[in-house]
């Protein structure tokens, strides 16, 4: 049990440091991911960016995922979901569409100047959790496209399962709990409120 997401972060930021880790660049998901990178940034000792990707949503329920986008488009597909609710091509091409647009919008929210040069880097891509793994896949998809040379997740907690998938998309998972009775983030921390855009902005400009 985590007391808030900083806390988890310095957590984090202890063990990647003891792997010796030769990183590059973190990457945090806004906006709950931001107080998580933030320590394992200075920990390694290596610059602060984001990397955004949001839901994709089926069909009238929009709480519901059925992939995630990139803001470069780069894509993760929910293959087995989309067959059981039967949702079309033209469904899923218009929302990739809409996730990546408001992925983007969410990049020029948060940055200042241009974006970080990642091609031949190694890149920590932190979150605060990963339930499905869906943005996670998408944010990965996009750095590979990118050209970055080694990409490792760094997470506090994860469903195994989403976990052992992500291993197929990044070199290397790091997370700190893996637990069998994995049901949503937020239940391993105490503290787990939203984070506004003014407060992740700030841990990404170290204003926190």
């Amino acid at each position: 049990m985590f007391q808030d997401r900083t806390d988890a972060g310095q957590q984090l930021a202890d063990v990647l440091r003891e792997r010796d880790l030769d990183a590059d660049l973190v990457l945090g998901i806004p906006r709950g991911a931001l107080p998580v990178a933030r320590p394992v940034a200075d920990a390694l000792d290596v610059p602060l960016d984001i990397v955004v990707a949001k839901k994709m949503s089926a069909p009238e329920n929009p709480e519901f995922a059925i992939g995630a986008a990139a803001s470069d488009g780069s894509v993760y597909l929910d293959d087995e979901t989309i067959e059981r609710l039967g949702v079309d091509s033209e469904y899923i091409e218009r929302e990739r569409e809409r996730a990546a647009e408001t992925a983007r919008e969410k990049v020029e929210t948060y940055r200042q100047g241009d974006p970080p040069d990642v091609a031949g880097k190694t890149i920590v891509v932190v979150d605060d959790g990963v339930a499905t793994g869906a943005t996670m896949t998408a944010c990965l998809r996009q750095l590979r496209a990118q050209d970055a040379r080694r990409l490792v997740v760094g997470v506090p907690v994860g469903s195994p399962r989403s976990l052992a998938e992500l291993e197929a998309e990044a070199d290397e998972v790091v997370a700190l709990d893996e637990p069998e009775g994995f049901r949503a983030v937020g239940q391993f921390y105490r503290e787990f409120g939203q984070v506004s855009d003014e407060e992740a902005i700030a841990y990404l400009r170290g204003e926190e």
